[in-house]
């Protein structure tokens, strides 16, 4: 039962995102988006993610997307003069999605099964997976000891306080030029 709501889910994703990119109104675009990051956090919550799946709402749909509607309304982008997408941007696309196309069936190929038979074949690269990775055993000790939340919320109040905060200020600055922007005048 909790594959098929997964893949109704990633249907109404991968739904979501191409019609997305295939409306003409800014407004109705981003409307598709809030749907695909709603599916992206129900998937999430399916996966045992729950809070990924919190913080998808929270800081995507929430935020971001609600700072990107009020934007375009504001602005009124639909009224700005509308491009035509010529042959060469045409072609550029279809060349995108067919390599993407590859990719996906290279990796559709690429089962758990053929993944544990090539790590039975190399056992050296298990071993480079945690040299890859050395914080991966201090973040498994801090989750131990934490929770996931408070290993996921000491780093981003402590260690990247400065950077959370200037990214703050950033969509403040982005809000208050698109609202200079959309005035006529002061």
């Amino acid at each position: 039962m909790t594959e098929a709501v997964f893949y109704i889910f990633a249907a109404v994703a991968v739904l979501g995102a191409a019609m997305c990119v295939l409306q003409r109104s800014a407004v109705s675009s981003l409307v598709w988006l809030l749907t695909t990051m709603f599916a992206l956090a129900a998937i999430f919550v399916l996966l045992q993610a729950e809070l990924l799946g919190v913080l998808q709402v929270l800081v995507y749909v929430g935020a971001i997307l609600v700072l990107f509607l009020f934007v375009v309304m504001l602005l009124n982008v639909d009224a700005l003069r509308q491009y035509s997408r010529g042959a060469v941007s045409t072609a550029a696309a279809v060349a995108i999605g067919g390599l993407l196309l590859v990719e996906l069936f290279a990796i559709w190929r690429y089962t758990p099964a053929r993944l544990a038979a090539e790590l039975a074949q190399s056992p050296q690269m298990a071993s480079d997976l945690a040299l890859a990775f050395p914080a991966a055993s201090t973040n498994a000790e801090a989750i131990a000891t934490r929770g996931i939340v408070g290993a996921v919320a000491a780093p981003m109040f402590q260690t990247y306080l400065v950077p959370f905060e200037i990214t703050s200020i950033l969509l403040l600055v982005a809000l208050v030029g698109a609202v200079v922007l959309a005035k006529k005048r002061l």
